[in-house]
């Protein structure tokens, strides 16, 4: 566990070195957040009014908390990379190192976005007061929890990202199907709650990634309860043990057929 909090921190100083960078990178968050908050307004003519039982501030504060945890992770620059350390053959460098792969490109990842992290939150909480100009009221606990399920949700993308990323050992590129998932968590979640969607469809998208990664922390975040919290963790934390299984299982088999056919 030592080696990994070292990987974690040393991905923290590096960012630092371009912390400019993510001032920048936020302009196209800020652009996101700018044109769905004007689309929102212009679909809820009255304040008061409830769409599939959300205001028209809870809908405003569900983007930015899932347009948040989507810019924060970057994943397509880190399916890319998983995928041309496979191809190159990079990741070979890796088999005979001591330490995990997937623990490796988690705890790296999990630190190249901490920076990102804070500067988006601070700046994103900022942007939503100044077009809503309030917020949800949460206390220090609600907050606590709410922080957690957003920390979840970011590791839960990354070790999803792996899976799909280490895809490339069976098939050449597996970038077109990280655009297919990100597609639907983008549709599915990070741009609609789950109740603007059928009941039938309601239903099904309860038990994808899209109700960990995107729905569950925002939901926990505009209309915090006690018992979605409980289902909410519980279920990131499945997602969490079955995401790490998937990656690890990828990489081993990948591993594998590797040394069968010479390297």
């Amino acid at each position: 566990m030592r080696k990994y909090i070292f990987i974690f921190k040393s991905e923290i100083m590096s960012s630092l070195q371009y912390v400019s960078n993510v001032f920048i990178n936020f302009i196209g968050y800020f652009i996101h957040i700018f044109i769905f908050i004007n689309l929102w307004n212009y679909m809820y003519d009255d304040p008061t009014q409830l769409i599939n039982g959300y205001s028209k501030t809870q809908t405003m504060w569900y983007i930015v908390i899932t347009e948040l945890i989507w810019t924060v992770i970057k994943a397509r620059r880190l399916c890319r990379k998983i995928v041309q350390d496979v191809k190159g053959g990079n990741i070979t460098y890796n088999m005979n190192k001591p330490y995990s792969y997937v623990s490796y490109i988690v705890s790296s990842h999990l630190g190249e976005c901490t920076i990102r992290f804070i500067v988006y939150t601070i700046l994103g909480i900022t942007t939503g007061l100044i077009f809503m100009g309030n917020m949800p009221s949460l206390n220090i606990f609600k907050f606590i929890i709410v922080f957690i399920s957003v920390i979840f949700a970011i590791t839960i993308q990354i070790l999803m990202t792996i899976a799909i990323g280490l895809l490339a050992f069976k098939i050449e590129d597996s970038l077109p199907i990280y655009w297919v998932y990100s597609k639907f968590i983008l549709i599915l979640g990070a741009l609609f709650p789950i109740e603007f969607f059928p009941i039938s469809l309601q239903g099904i998208l309860r038990f994808t990634p899209v109700y960990v990664v995107a729905y569950g922390p925002a939901k926990l975040f505009v209309d915090f309860n006690y018992k979605n919290a409980i289902y909410i963790l519980l279920a990131q934390i499945i997602y969490l043990a079955l995401g790490y299984g998937l990656c690890t299982f990828i990489y081993r088999k990948g591993v594998k057929k590797l040394n069968v056919n010479g390297g």
